[in-house]
């Protein structure tokens, strides 16, 4: 017979425990339920731990520590595996070390035996310094140009032939809006204006401290993330209450929680799990049934609220899903507006131009491409460049291969030093923002700008920036990052009807909701993120006017909720030449009472 309040009462006047709040009996009823207990032995648990307290009441409070403390920690105990819990680690001396190092030495000649003699002696022979050590090559030339391509780079510096022979240079391949007139041109950074938009003590402006994280300060920050869009949730839809998953429903019940796999393969319809909050449902897991959804888009990670029955508390046939609420546009005050116009005074619109790394081929070291973008940049004299990493590409087969004769931070200082001399020209204001992929760079989410390089005095226009980050640029909010969340998202997501809606579309949708630069967890391989960072700097402040999502999946702009969203794509892919984005952004003005998209136009062009 299942549980019940009666037997639980009868139960606790064994014991003269008087009951000072009704719902602790309801709360004692559910854990009976979740953890598969009978009343006796609840009740037992609860005296135990009243006693060993100095005999605090029966209160609705007091049982959601009791939970915490004791039934919590006997759930997790009782989930190890067998052999974890009676097996200790083997206890290792001085004579089993010589053992270890005997027997691992047998087996490398062991494997040796099976080699032939060139490997043999080409295997031996990399343990050791080189016979003929290569003599580093010095440049000689001082051209401007050879700034990308130094000698010294690389045993070979030849130019990649592949993109010097590129046809449909300076191709537009996707447009959005239209552009007074014919001409893509700057004012050349006359009257520029580019600020982070979050206050500088809520900004990541240096490197932090990171590994060596908790698991419990992992479940802090997706258990406050689930709060979060769980009240906005709520809010919206006017949601009465939410219900525990494990709890037995026959009716359709409202539940909140964090959608995620049964298993560690990829997710389809039939290995959703959702994870309830901990308010509520204290964590704990059920099977999803998304036969009765017409339509859904989902991905690990995500949090949701959904209707449902839970008939048996184990699995929850869902009826509907409720859509993730995006926050508000930002809205600058009547007087910055005022100031901005005075500031722009005859200045209609600004040109921003985008591009993305790397700005080398994937067969040469020489920055061709590179050099191509500055001659476009000198040429249109955009009013800001926002240029993403990598600039030092740890993906690059020289680099993988350890075949430069110079440092990475070397390279990266030539490199920023092209960069910053080659534009100064133009007048641009530049934004240098990181990659995961710069090798000379910590290679963690969320990442601090760079600091292996500074500018001079006279470079005021040059500044670093963090990924992800989100900027002011004449009142409009451009948000962006480098990492590669829209092919992790697409990878890992699913969706009904198959094919029923553009998938980039639904995922930039889901980024906007979710409200964060990277939603999905667990985060894919690649990607090394520090949770109390990211809970900081990696959370989306307010839904962008631009949204920058460079990928290396096909370049695009979107117009998804207002926002208008812009893969650049990458500058080159492989030993091809790849495309940048440009666009013109208006000024507001205080005279709006309508909102409209400030983005004029974006256009995505081959280099």
């Amino acid at each position: 017979m299942p549980p019940t309040v009666e037997n639980i009462i009868a139960e606790l006047d064994t014991f003269d425990v008087v009951v000072e709040d009704g719902s602790a009996l309801e709360k004692l009823l559910e854990h009976c339920i979740t953890y598969r207990l009978k009343e006796e032995d609840i009740v037992h648990e609860w005296f135990a731990f009243s006693t060993t307290r100095g005999g605090v009441g029966l209160t609705a409070d007091n049982v959601g520590i009791f939970e915490h403390e004791i039934l919590g920690k006997r759930a997790n105990k009782s989930r190890l595996p067998s052999a974890r819990r009676n097996n200790r680690a083997p206890i290792l001396d001085q004579n089993t070390l010589e053992e270890l190092v005997q027997a691992e030495t047998e087996e490398e000649n062991l494997l040796d035996s099976y080699a032939t003699p060139a490997k043999a002696a080409s295997h031996k022979r990399a343990l050791t310094t080189p016979e003929n050590p290569q003599a580093k090559k010095v440049s000689t030339t001082r051209s401007p140009r050879i700034l990308f391509s130094p000698a010294s780079f690389s045993p070979s510096a030849t130019p990649s032939q592949k993109y010097g022979s590129r046809a449909n240079r300076g191709e537009v391949v996707v447009s959005f809006g239209s552009v007074r007139g014919t001409s893509w041109r700057g004012t050349g950074g006359r009257a520029a204006s580019v600020q982070l938009l979050t206050a500088p003590e809520d900004s990541l402006t240096k490197s932090f401290k990171h590994m060596f994280q908790k698991l419990f300060d992992i479940r802090e920050v997706l258990t406050e993330r689930i709060e979060d869009l769980g009240q906005a949730l709520t809010d919206r839809y006017s949601i009465e209450e939410f219900r525990s998953v494990s709890m037995p429903a026959q009716e359709s019940v409202t539940f909140l929680g964090q959608i995620a796999c049964d298993s560690n393969g990829k997710l389809n319809a039939k290995s959703v799990i959702l994870q309830g909050d901990r308010a509520h449902s204290s964590g704990m897991q059920v099977l999803l049934d998304l036969s009765e959804l017409k339509e859904y888009s989902l991905f690990p990670g995500q949090v949701v609220a959904l209707e449902g029955i839970n008939s048996t508390g184990r699995r929850v046939v869902a009826s509907r899903l409720y859509e993730g609420v995006p926050l508000p546009f930002y809205k600058p005050e009547k007087q910055s507006l005022e100031e901005e116009e005075e500031d722009f005074e005859g200045l209609e619109q600004q040109m921003v131009l985008v591009a993305c790394g790397p700005y080398t081929t994937s067969d040469s070291i020489t920055y061709d491409p590179m050099m191509d973008l500055l001659d476009v940049i000198n040429k249109d004299q955009p009013d800001i460049c926002i240029l993403l990493g990598p600039f030092v590409d740890s993906k690059h087969e020289q680099i993988e291969n350890c075949q430069l004769t110079v440092t990475y931070q070397e390279v990266f200082k030539k490199c920023m030093k092209g960069i910053v001399e080659g534009t100064r020209g133009s007048g641009s204001h530049l934004v240098l923002v990181p990659s995961l992929r710069d090798v000379h760079h910590d290679f963690v989410y969320p990442q601090a700008p760079f600091h292996c390089f500074e500018p001079s005095k006279e470079d005021k226009e040059v500044a670093f920036d963090c990924d992800p980050c989100t900027l002011s640029v004449v009142t409009v909010v451009m948000s962006l990052t480098d990492t590669q969340r829209m092919s992790h998202v697409c990878t890992e997501s699913i969706s009904s009807p198959p094919g029923g809606s553009d998938r980039f579309t639904r995922i930039l949708k889901h980024i906007l909701t979710q409200r964060s630069y990277y939603p999905l967890y667990p985060p894919a391989e690649e990607m090394n993120i520090d949770y109390e960072s990211f809970q900081l700097h990696a959370q989306v402040p307010i839904t962008p006017d631009v949204l920058i999502v460079p990928s290396e999946l096909r370049y695009f702009i979107k117009d998804v909720l207002g926002c208008i969203c812009l893969n650049p794509g990458r500058l080159t892919k492989g030993q091809v030449g790849g495309t940048y984005g440009r666009l013109f952004v208006r000024k507001r003005t205080g005279e709006e009472t309508d909102r409209q998209t400030p983005c004029v136009a974006a256009q995505v062009v081959k280099i």
